[in-house]
């Protein structure tokens, strides 16, 4: 796009060394005018300073939004009422933070009549898709303008000349530590990429994690914890209701402090290539399994299984960038409908990286019937004699098949 083609354009800022050059690059290349969005989504870094330079680089319009409650009510609870997961693995932290931040991109771009956008997304990566189908889900006619795929800024080192050459400070420590990897955090995860784990042969540094204690150096002695249920959403912990925001929050540290969470993965992009990535994701390990505890115990098997067979394309969806697809939103009212049932308690022992279920328990929706299930004497509950034409008829083809062999 020529200079003068875009007026007004706004930004996903951080305030780190990517996003104040293109902050900067904008201004030059496009001639336009830059609003900055920083969205707080639970990173646990303080957000002010990326006012302070904004205000530094002569942008007026700076937007701090506080997108916690949203991002984990809105976006996360979905996700794990489908028991969401990647590739066995991979709990999709920074995918489904992606799709929020890109639809309060577009909601800035109307109010403060911006006729673009911007991301700091390369164009290796994944994000650069999932920020920009949701944008034109959203808005078909925005503009988006991606630096990295037009700039020859194409490493650190230049990053760094072009800083310094403009005047632009870059704040190289935050605690006193500058870690080595590409991270990002949000109330879900936190994750590692680049640096010494570009060879997935090599273990990661026991110094890299940021969130969990390392397994062994947990307590010696397990955490016991109650979640309850709301149709498929937890509510609380041990009897005490909290916010969806607040209890991630509190099972992060919970987890983290019994060295739950922790995964060393090498997926597959969606642009064709495989990335090993770490990730510590403490409260959603455990979500995940709680979850699951409570729908085995209240959902009819037969949608049990027809979820888990849904799940890795849903899965997919999500991981690939089309949140604000039809079929996301189809699979969703179908996920959400086997929900209103799921209601109840589940009860986990957390030891040295480990979640276990001990206990499950539903009042009003539990399909679990003792009088049936038991191995003592059930009082006519069950005809054990119904199971032979059961079994003969399901043997018929196999029966037929081996008389003709």
């Amino acid at each position: 796009m020529a200079q003068g083609a875009i007026k007004k354009v706004v930004l996903a800022y951080s305030g780190g060394l990517d996003t104040s050059v293109i902050l900067k690059w904008l201004q030059e290349q496009y001639g336009c005018e830059v609003v900055t969005f920083t969205a707080d989504i639970g990173q646990g870094e303080e957000l002010e300073p990326a006012r302070t330079k904004a205000q530094a680089a002569g942008v007026k319009e700076i937007y701090i939004d506080d997108l916690r409650e949203e991002f984990v009510s809105d976006f996360v609870f979905p996700m794990f009422r489908a028991n969401t997961i990647y590739e066995g693995e991979y709990l999709l932290g920074t995918s489904i933070a992606r799709p929020l931040i890109a639809k309060r991109l577009i909601e800035i771009a109307a109010e403060t009549g911006a006729d673009a956008i911007a991301h700091g997304a390369t164009g290796k990566g994944n994000d650069q898709v999932r920020f920009e189908l949701t944008a034109y889900a959203l808005n078909p006619e925005i503009k988006i303008i991606a630096p990295w795929r037009e700039w020859d800024l194409l490493s650190r080192e230049k990053l760094m000349a072009y800083a310094e050459s403009r005047g632009i400070a870059v704040e190289m420590k935050r605690d006193g530590t500058k870690s080595p990897y590409s991270m990002d955090a949000n109330l879900l995860h936190i994750s590692y990429e680049g640096y010494d784990l570009e060879d997935p042969w090599v273990e990661p540094g026991s110094d890299m994690w940021r969130w969990s204690v390392a397994p062994e150096q947990a307590p010696d002695q397990p955490t016991t914890i109650e979640i309850s249920f709301e149709q498929g959403d937890p509510v609380a912990i041990d009897g005490k209701r909290l916010s969806p925001a607040e209890l991630l929050a509190e099972l992060n540290r919970i987890g983290g402090a019994n060295g739950i969470g922790r995964s060393d993965i090498v997926e597959n992009r969606y642009v064709g290539m495989k990335s090993r990535g770490c990730y510590e994701t403490p409260g959603g390990t455990i979500l995940l399994k709680a979850h699951r505890a409570i729908e085995s115990l209240t959902l009819d098997r037969e949608a049990a299984h027809l979820k888990d067979e849904l799940m890795p394309r849903y899965a997919s969806l999500v991981y690939n960038g089309y949140w604000f697809t039809p079929e996301r939103k189809m699979m969703q009212a179908a996920i959400d409908e086997t929900q209103k049932v799921v209601n109840g308690e589940v009860r986990l022992k957390l030891y040295k990286g480990n979640v276990m279920v001990v206990g499950r328990k539903s009042e009003s929706n539990s399909l679990f019937d003792a009088s049936i299930a038991t191995f003592e004497e059930d009082a006519g509950a069950y005809d054990q004699g119904d199971a032979t034409g059961f079994i003969r008829l399901n043997a018929l083809r196999l029966r037929v098949a081996g008389r003709r062999k």
